[in-house]
């Protein structure tokens, strides 16, 4: 079986490849970034592409909409996402739209080197893998406040971008460099929900939804 595995993470890409090689697979193209995906994919036509959920450029949901295209244009070719945390709009989007081939995966399952690879195989095989902690979110959050999403770091900048600190100002303020305040606030938005529309300034509704306000 072909894979083509797509993880900005040089580090988690390497180990995904000896792990896919491992259980047998062939990897066709590992690449960096969305765009470099959708094109190995149509090259190789793989049985499975593994994704990361956030990718180059914006770190938001490039590899959630690489994934839909994937499904849409190649339906036969498992899809296998790999997220730092749970993302639940993410996985109940696709969920709502694919019953097939397709699995969401927490990062930290790659260690499991045997469960990752049969989770690999019944992808590419046409079935579906979740990861457990991605189903109990969906469940238990699905009436919950979206700022009880958060994580500690991630509702630190939400307060901080509350008290009008810039990117720069944030990351002075939590010793971080601003490449990683940027990444922070493109997962707050994505778990606070919030529409994406021109006439709406994001960073703002963020805000207001956590004062409380909107």
């Amino acid at each position: 079986m072909r894979a083509v595995i797509a993880e900005d993470s040089v580090l988690l890409r390497v180990g995904v490849v000896k792990v896919l090689e491992l259980s047998g697979f062939e990897v066709a193209a590992e690449l960096g970034d969305a765009e470099g995906l959708l094109a190995a994919v149509e090259e190789h036509r793989p049985e499975l592409a593994v994704v990361d959920v956030r990718m180059p450029p914006g770190f938001t949901d490039e590899g959630v909409r690489a994934a839909l295209v994937i499904k849409r244009q190649w339906p036969r070719t498992g899809v296998l996402l790999l997220s730092q945390y749970v993302e639940e709009r993410y996985a109940a989007e696709l969920l709502a739209a694919h019953t097939t081939g397709i699995g969401y995966l927490l990062k930290q399952r790659v260690a499991d080197v045997e469960e990752f690879a049969e989770s690999a195989r019944r992808v590419a095989a046409g079935g579906t893998a979740l990861d457990p902690q991605v189903v109990s979110q969906l469940l238990a959050r699905r009436h919950s406040d979206p700022l009880d999403r958060l994580t500690p770091r991630e509702r630190e900048v939400l307060e901080l971008m509350a008290g009008g600190r810039s990117n720069a100002g944030i990351a002075g303020e939590l010793v971080v460099s601003e490449s990683a305040v940027a990444k922070h606030i493109n997962s707050i938005l994505a778990k606070l929900d919030l529409p994406r529309a021109d006439t709406d300034h994001r960073r703002v509704l963020a805000v207001l939804r956590f004062l409380g306000v909107a």
